[in-house]
């Protein structure tokens, strides 16, 4: 059965990656995306989506309930790549990211929550909300607290959120991958230019591209799981954390020590 999807951030990187998936299968999709234009694969509609704003998330709703008559999935997966050491990292960068890669979330769901628990009541498929967080929402590295902070938040909300939508059937799942090579790498220009470097050789070094991570987290949309791990390394850090305390802090404060070492080096 052909659902009703909403991406956001789905222009590119993860985002347009799931949206290939849920065409494959014959979903109709819809990008909300940041460009005033864009040029969206065969059919698949696109709007311009801020997520940041109210009123923009006011026209998704309208033109989802005018065209479609409703929604079935969001995807709220827009989000800006940022981090960097405590002291370096300015004010207006955290305060940046909490708008869009956590507010805009809660602005997603509390649009479209309404929306799908009346469906439900109308005997409708219950709905699915899938909000891409990160391994750093799952496991906390070192000098990047502003991006641990808010994944760990986005995972926070979607568990709550699973919870409180049960009686509609309502599912929620965070999506929490390792790293893997998008175009987020070429984005980071945060105030922390040494821990911007690490990080851009981390993602381009990964093995994992966004479409076979995409793969993955459709695996698990469609099992709606709670907490989806699409990759063996991701989860593997998951376990570690969990089973082998002691191991994975030798390895985060080892990883400290190499931070150190680099940037007082480029100092």
């Amino acid at each position: 059965m052909s659902r009703r999807v909403l991406v956001t951030g789905g222009a590119s990187g993860l985002g347009a990656a799931l949206v290939a998936e849920f065409v494959r299968r014959g979903d109709r999709v819809v990008i909300g995306d940041l460009a005033d234009s864009f040029a969206a694969p065969d059919g698949v509609s696109y709007l311009r989506l801020d997520v940041t704003s109210d009123a923009d998330w006011a026209a998704a709703r309208a033109w989802v309930e005018e065209q479609w008559g409703g929604l079935d999935v969001l995807v709220n997966n827009a989000g800006i790549a940022t981090g960097g050491r405590i002291d370096v990292v300015s004010m207006e960068e955290w305060q940046g990211v909490i708008d869009i890669n956590l507010l805009g979330v809660v602005r997603g769901c509390r649009t479209f929550v309404p929306l799908m628990k009346a469906q439900s009541d109308d005997g409708q498929e219950p709905g699915h909300i899938v909000n891409t967080a990160s391994l750093a929402g799952l496991v906390h590295p070192p000098a990047m607290a502003s991006y641990t902070a808010v994944k760990a938040a986005v995972v926070a909300v979607s568990e709550t959120l699973s919870y409180e939508l049960h009686p509609w059937g309502i599912a929620v799942s965070a999506v929490c991958p390792g790293f893997f090579r998008t175009n987020l790498a070429s984005s980071l220009n945060g105030s922390d230019a040494a821990m911007d470097k690490i990080a851009a050789r981390l993602i381009d070094k990964s093995p994992l591209d966004a479409a076979q991570v995409a793969a993955e987290v459709m695996k698990g949309i469609d099992a709606r799981r709670m907490v989806i791990v699409p990759d063996a390394p991701a989860r593997k850090a998951v376990l570690m954390k969990r089973f082998a305390r002691p191991l994975y802090d030798r390895e985060q404060r080892s990883f400290a020590d190499r931070i150190h070492a680099l940037t007082t080096k480029d100092n």
